[in-house]
């Protein structure tokens, strides 16, 4: 499977990152097939930069983003917004009315025959 992920770059506490493509086999900071952009937390406000067109080529191809690099394509535009949940599926379902049983007819009374 490949994945859009985050690459860690930069020096110790001062942390920067690459947007790749890579196999989820790989290691974090290991062999990756293609660098799409970088992405930088520490700036005011952060610095995300992203290849848009290779981004959706990879997305075409099957890749799937970690849920980092998903918020950070959202933010760009690149993938579609996450649709809330329909109001419907956090309503309870409407319980539905249990099917009555016929109540049985009122038996007569037994009387004892005198015979």
């Amino acid at each position: 499977m490949i994945k859009i992920r985050l690459r860690r770059v930069g020096a110790k506490k001062q942390p920067s990152y690459r947007i790749v493509v890579a196999d989820a086999r790989s290691p974090r900071d290991g062999r990756f097939i293609e660098n799409i952009g970088h992405h930088n937390p520490r700036t005011e406000p952060e610095t995300v930069v992203i290849d848009a067109e290779r981004a959706t080529y990879w997305l075409g191809q099957g890749a799937q983003p970690t849920d980092a690099v998903a918020r950070l394509l959202r933010k760009e535009g690149i993938l579609a917004p996450k649709e809330p949940p329909a109001a419907e599926s956090l309503a309870p379902a409407p319980a539905e009315e249990a099917p009555t049983a016929e109540e049985p007819a009122a038996e007569e009374p037994i009387t004892e025959s005198e015979d």
